[in-house]
């Protein structure tokens, strides 16, 4: 099962520019990884975020050293070693502003591997980044290839049964309307009545959008759905009023807002909801292998960061300061097994 906020629809909201040199760069991975490493290179103390991010985010220089008290928490083993491995499920495409390669064909930038750069230097280890496609990210962590993955994996209870987690950001889908447009979601399905709505086929929020669909129906009310084939088609549709808003991955369009903020299509947020449904809140989390002992000193690591405020300073470089958790879980209540 991909990430519940369906990875394809975040691929949809790539920039052209964005998807030929992430392609490029996937395609000369080898086995459906790419084995060439990345080791960041930044001095000690400081992290480096929104490096190359063709716009996705406002480059900073986050102060952060490791915290004694955390990094003894780690595995005997990895303190040895001295670095953490982080995985990205980012081939072939990526998923801006989540994860990507950056502008210099290279560099996997995003707030994901950003996020998992800051982690590492709390837990006093050289960060190492690994990109691979979806599916070999978790095979990575199976064979011991991958120590964390921060790829905009969603907790859940099928998940635990492999895997543990430390949880960082909340799951959100929006609604993104013109930026002149006076509609907003307000957080109850029945404002949809009357409207027209676009979503990704066999995605996650279309799933919950029928679901309100139905809802309406037994109140005799209607909300039309249309679809399109990528995300040009959608936007030039709600640009021209044949949608009056698409429902798709907060982080998607969270970027979308910003590369056309400047333009006469202009949008913006209508509002969001779990993208786990209106009975939980789903969250996003970092995702090791059972039983290795990272959790704990990863949620540490996170909280470290949410107290002392390098984690909102890292979502507001890349507008996702609406997706903050006030604390990170360990294991915390995910998907249930029935919600697929």
């Amino acid at each position: 099962m991909r990430s519940h906020l369906s990875r394809r629809s975040l691929i949809r909201g790539i920039t052209a520019a964005t998807a030929v040199a992430t392609l490029a760069t996937g395609l000369a991975a080898c086995g459906g990884d790419s084995d060439a490493a990345t080791t960041d290179g930044a001095r000690s103390g400081e992290v480096v975020i929104g490096q190359v991010s063709n716009g996705a985010a406002r480059q900073a220089t986050i102060k952060v050293s490791e915290v004694k008290s955390i990094s003894a928490e780690l595995p005997a083993s990895l303190r040895k070693g001295g670095k953490l491995v982080i995985g990205e499920g980012a081939l072939p495409a990526g998923f801006p502003p989540l994860a990507y390669v950056g502008s210099d064909q290279k560099t996997l930038t995003g707030s994901e591997p950003d996020l998992g750069r800051l982690v590492a230097a709390v837990l006093g280890l050289k960060p190492e980044l690994r990109n691979f496609t979806w599916e070999n990210l978790f095979v990575g962590i199976d064979s011991g290839k991958v120590d964390v993955a921060f790829s905009n994996v969603t907790d859940t209870e099928e998940r635990k049964r492999k895997y543990e987690f430390a949880s960082y950001r909340q799951d959100n889908l929006a609604f993104e309307v013109p930026k002149k447009s006076t509609w907003n979601f307000g957080g109850n399905y029945e404002n949809l009545a009357g409207k027209t709505v676009s979503v990704g086929s066999g995605t996650n929020q279309e799933k919950i959008l029928l679901e309100w669909k139905a809802k309406l129906a037994e109140q005799g009310k209607k909300v039309a759905i249309k679809y399109y084939p990528d995300h040009n088609s959608t936007y030039l549709a709600l640009a021209s009023g044949k949608i009056d808003a698409y429902f798709g991955p907060n982080p998607g369009i969270a970027y979308h807002i910003t590369q056309v903020a400047n333009t006469p299509n202009a949008t913006r947020n209508a509002g969001r909801v779990s993208g786990a449904g209106s009975t939980l809140q789903g969250l996003i989390a970092a995702a090791a292998k059972k039983d290795s002992g990272l959790a704990k000193p990863l949620a540490d690591a996170i909280n470290y960061l949410i107290e002392h405020g390098q984690y909102a300073e890292l979502l507001k470089a890349y507008n996702l300061s609406d997706e903050a958790v006030a604390s990170s879980q360990v294991n915390p209540p995910g998907l249930p097994l029935d919600n697929s």
